[in-house]
Formats: C-alpha cells, sequence, structure tokens
C-alpha cells in the first residue's frame, strides 16, 4: 500500500500503548492522523525498502548521519527504546543501576518486541557514554554492529580530522556491505531529503511562539518517525503547516524542556508538565530542536565533510565543554519566551546528572527563569511526586 494511504492495520510491535500503558488525553491527543500511525507507517515503509533489495540501518543515537545511510540506498531507523516493560528482560544481563533508555533499547535486543529488527542489515551505533558503549559490545553478540568513535572534544582541530576519518570510514563500509557507489551525486540528493525534513520541522517547531500555540508540546513531539525521511511523512508536514496556523490554540505557563531525548513511549514527564497546566514550547533535547540545529550545504565541495563537521557540533552532554548547549538555552528561552525552565534525566545518566548544575546557573544567573531539575525512570511509581513538584514549579511562576 502506497505510505500517504490509509493507515495499515496495527501491528505489534514497538509502540507502548500495546503493552498495557494507555496514553493520557489531554494534550496528547494526535493532531495528524498519519502521525498517530507512526510506527505502523514507518514499518511498512521499512519493509517495501527491504524488499525492494534496499537495506534497513538501525541508529541509535542523533549523531550518526542519516545522510550518508540514505545516500547507500538505505532506511535509517532509531532503535532507542522508550518501553519499561522490555527492562526487566535487560536487566538480566545489565545492572539495574543503570540508564533506563539503554535497558530498554537491549531488552528489545533480548525479547525481540521490536519487529524493526527482524529487518536489520546493520547497526550504526557512537561512543557516547559509556553504558550505551558497552551495551553495544553485547548486542554485537546477535547481529553487525559498527560502532562510530565519537571525539568527546569537538572544537578542537584533531577531534574534526578523527571525525571525518570515521564518518568516511563508515561511508566505504556501506559501499562495500551494501555493493552501492554512494558517491557525491548520492550524498548531496541525501543532504537535500535531510534538510527538508529538518527545515518542515523546524517549521513546525516555530509554531510554539504564539501566545496560544495550535499544538501542544506532546503533539509537536508525537510528528517525528522512526525512519527518516519518507517522502510522505514530509508532505504531512506541509499539510500541518498549511492547516495549523492562525488555528484556536492552548496557553499554558511557557515551559523550556532541556535533557535527555524521550523516545517514542516515555514521554510521561511531558504529559505530567502539560496535564498540570504547563506548556511545553520548547523541548531543547534530541527527540526536540537540538538535531533540527543542522545546516549542512549540499553543494559544499566536499559533501562527506560538510556532513561530518555539522554532526559532530550536536550540544550533547557528552561533549567537554558543553558550552553550545547553554547557548541554544539562552536563544530558545528568548525566542520562545519561556517562563520556566525544566531540565530532565534518567536515572544513572551520568553526564545530563552531572551537567544539570551547569543548566542550573544559566537559569539563575542569565534567563533569570525559575527552575526544576527532575531525575526519574520509564517506570510511574515517581508520577505523583513529579507532578507535585512540577505544579509548586508553576506556582512559583505565576507568584513572579
Amino acid at each position: 500500500m502506497d505510505c500517504c494511504g490509509t493507515p495499515p492495520p496495527p501491528t505489534p510491535c514497538c509502540d507502548p500503548r500495546q503493552q498495557g500503558q494507555p496514553r493520557p488525553a489531554t494534550s496528547a491527543l494526535p493532531i495528524s492522523p498519519r502521525f498517530a500511525h507512526m510506527v505502523e507507517h514507518a514499518l511498512a515503509h521499512a519493509r517495501a525498502a527491504k524488499a525492494q533489495g534496499r537495506p534497513v540501518v538501525g541508529i541509535l543515537c542523533e549523531y550518526t548521519p542519516r545522510e550518508v545511510i540514505l545516500a547507500a540506498g538505505g532506511v535509517p531507523v532509531c532503535l532507542c527504546g522508550g518501553s519499561a516493560a522490555t527492562i526487566p528482560a535487560a536487566e538480566e544481563e545489565l545492572p539495574a543501576n543503570l540508564c533506563p533508555l539503554i535497558k530498554s533499547t537491549y531488552g528489545y535486543e533480548l525479547t525481540g518486541g521490536n519487529p524493526f529488527l527482524e529487518l536489520l542489515d546493520l547497526v550504526v551505533a557512537e561512543t557516547t557514554c559509556d553504558g550505551k558503549k558497552k551495551m553495544y559490545e553485547l548486542m554485537a553478540e546477535r547481529r553487525p554492529v559498527h560502532v562510530l568513535e565519537l571525539p568527546q572534544k569537538p572544537d578542537q582541530p584533531e577531534a574534526v580530522t578523527h571525525w571525518r576519518a570515521e564518518v568516511a570510514k563508515l561511508a566505504q563500509l556501506l559501499r562495500e556491505r551494501f555493493r552501492v557507489p554512494l558517491d557525491d551525486a548520492a550524498l548531496r540528493g541525501a543532504i537535500r531529503t535531510m534538510e527538508r525534513e529538518r527545515d518542515l520541522r523546524r517549521r513546525l517547531a516555530g509554531l510554539m511562539e504564539a501566545d496560544a500555540p495550535p499544538l501542544s508540546g506532546r503533539q509537536l513531539l508525537d510528528l517525528k518517525s522512526l525512519a527518516s525521511g519518507i517522502p510522505c511523512d514530509l508532505a504531512e508536514y506541509e499539510r500541518l503547516l498549511a492547516e495549523l496556523p492562525g488555528k484556536p490554540g492552548r496557553r499554558g505557563v511557557r515551559v523550556l524542556l532541556t535533557g535527555v531525548p524521550m523516545p517514542h513511549g516515555a514521554e510521561r514527564v511531558l504529559d505530567l508538565i502539560e496535564g498540570s497546566g504547563g506548556l511545553v514550547v520548547a523541548q531543547e533535547n534530541c527527540t526536540g530542536v537540538k538535531p533540527l540545529q543542522l545546516r549542512i550545504d549540499a553543494d559544499a565541495p566536499d559533501p562527506l565533510a560538510a556532513i561530518a563537521d555539522a554532526y559532530l557540533h550536536l550540544p550533547c552532554a557528552v561533549m567537554t565543554k558543553n558550552s553550545a548547549r547553554l547557548d541554544l538555552l539562552r536563544e530558545l528561552a528568548k525566542r520562545f519566551r519561556a517562563e520556566c525552565v525544566i531540565d530532565l534525566a534518567w536515572h544513572a545518566c551520568t553526564t545530563y546528572e552531572v551537567e544539570s548544575a551547569l543548566v542550573r546557573r544559566c537559569c539563575e544567573n542569565d534567563l533569570h527563569l525559575p527552575y526544576l531539575r527532575l531525575s526519574t525512570d520509564y517506570g510511574s511509581g515517581d508520577s505523583a511526586r513529579i507532578q507535585v513538584r512540577v505544579e509548586a514549579l508553576f506556582e512559583q511562576v505565576a507568584a513572579r
């Protein structure tokens, strides 16, 4: 079936709403019929590509350049786990005091609960945090995994040279493994595809600048696919951009949300924020606007180097120093007129847990905004406590 047609039938898969975790009402009601069935559409797209002989490549972080995979004719699919249901299986091999994103992702591998896994020809991973890096070794016992060695000091010339070499090695691996040319022309075409996708998503995120935006933060987050570069997704973005401006909007305490990514299924904290009277107008994280800041010139003399240079400068907490994240927070707070900042970290996510001290100081000394740090996992046992703390933050905003 054409991906722009009616939604395919539900597929037992990685959608946690099919695992006894109902989605809250309030601001989480889907705004797009297509993205309400995002998992099914992404899976249908990947299966169709596989049937045509195209490779399906799993990715585990925003540092993996999707353009290189697309240029090889592949379909890049995000494997980051967002379900608590797969964590117990992972804890049979992984320590319990590990980031839930890592455990959930590996739990899908052990349980076979993610149908994308059966389609994969390769997984591309990166040496971001130590927990992920060691989990990749276990995953590599079950399927082919290629690890990109990510430098940690992106502003040094040596880091640029090293990362360009790592991205070039990835390109060469894809050429050899999938027997494709992966030349400059293919790279330029892939850059244009991803630039179009990022531009459309940036414009959708920009709708949150309004006094009463036409969608909630949760609805904006849901306008993201597990697979990149699907033509019908891009068409749906354009339809929404034509229809949403000027529609009756919503109001609430304007929240800038920063910190860890919220993979599909792990949106509980965002729902609690908006269910308590907040409106998340900007999401600085990797599932929000952070990767949308990438801009790559398709006409650059060396397109592969241009891709590598752009991805290296994503402001993730694994980098040192990560002052670019604070610069982005200042920019977003001003642009979206944030009234407070909520900083989310998953339990045992050391980099974001430690960096919260810098974010707090930025909020207090530069932004002069109320700040709340939340540390949690994928379970719902602390939801009532989080809601109380969020409501207290909003009372502080009201008192100002």
